[in-house]
């Protein structure tokens, strides 16, 4: 039987999502990239505020990723404006987005037309096709409002939430969901990029209904304010706890020691490497998958994207994806 692409759909945000993607666009996959809308920070924030829009920073990352243009035209989409008062901070890529959004009256529909521009391989949708913002609970109790100010809390998160609660999602967001034969929660910073996407009921709800494989890209390191002495498990949990139930199967760590130095220098910033707890995520029915996904660049540890998409490639041919 003649094999088909598989149908792949990552969950995310942040620049741990448009690293992958970057890799994943180089393998024969259909890639539907579900992209949260959670930031309120720098230009997306004003952006967002100014036009009573989804924040457009993430999605233009990631349709930059996923683009097939010429260098020059994503450098362009990525440009950031640094010499004007007015324009200060905002990229030209969040501006036509912004632009596209107010010409159109859709915020779905910018992206569309924007990925067709860019030749994006794969489908770009928000989370979420209107404003939301996440809110963080402390343990002792303290709200904080806003995504860009979470991190810089001082006390462990007990729990995020997004308000409107009910916010409804795109439906090619589900039926890429219930179509997928690999579904790739992360990687990204768990409470701010990851779990605001699945705090929209009913994609959460169709994590835990899907029939492909869904597997959890696990941090490399601890996140300052979000994730300090998170284990493996405690990532785990905690998407389990804000989802409702168990919604994944199978963990993808890193199984490399990282170099003393490089352990040194994020000892400053209150991050450590992430321990796998290899015996409680297997008690927790998850199939562990160990392999060699990291690489230091500048002194700082981020997911080789093209060893991921290699890796999936294989796993997806070993798993039989089939027309």
């Amino acid at each position: 039987m003649k094999k088909r692409k598989p149908n792949v759909v990552v969950i995310g945000g942040g620049t741990g999502l448009s690293t992958m993607l970057r890799g994943l666009k180089t393998y024969p996959f259909n890639i539907t990239a579900i992209v949260t809308v959670a930031d309120d920070g720098g230009s997306s924030g004003r952006l967002r505020d100014d036009y009573d829009i989804p924040p457009p920073g993430d999605i233009r990352n990631v349709i930059a990723a996923l683009s097939d243009t010429e260098p020059l035209v994503e450098q362009m989409f990525q440009y950031r404006f640094s010499q004007s008062v007015d324009l200060g901070g905002h990229s030209l890529g969040n501006l036509m987005l912004t632009a596209l959004t107010d010409i159109t009256g859709d915020f779905s529909h910018a992206i569309a037309e924007m990925s067709k521009v860019l030749k994006v391989h794969g489908k770009v949708i928000p989370a979420a096709n209107k404003k939301v913002t996440l809110h963080a609970e402390l343990i002792d109790g303290t709200i904080i409002e806003g995504e860009s100010k979470i991190p810089n809390s001082h006390l462990p998160i007990k729990r995020v939430y997004l308000t409107p609660n009910n916010v409804k999602p795109l439906p090619e967001a589900i039926r890429a969901i219930a179509n997928a034969d690999f579904i790739l929660v992360g990687p990204g910073s768990l409470y701010t990029s990851i779990i605001p996407n699945l705090l929209v009921q009913e994609i959460g709800q169709a994590l835990v209904k899907a029939k492909g494989r869904r597997i959890y890209i696990c941090n490399l390191m601890t996140q300052k304010g979000e994730t300090i002495h998170y284990r493996a498990t405690d990532h785990v949990q905690a998407i389990y706890d804000h989802v409702g139930m168990p919604c994944l199967d199978a963990i993808l760590v890193n199984n490399i020691e990282l170099p003393l130095p490089i352990k040194e220098n994020y000892k400053e910033e209150n991050a450590e490497p992430v321990k796998f707890d290899i015996d409680k995520l297997k008690n927790m029915g998850l199939e562990v998958i160990q392999k060699e996904i990291a690489i230091i660049q500048t002194g700082a540890v981020r997911h080789e994207a093209g060893k991921i998409a290699q890796w999936l490639y294989d796993y997806a041919s070993n798993n039989n994806v089939k027309s």
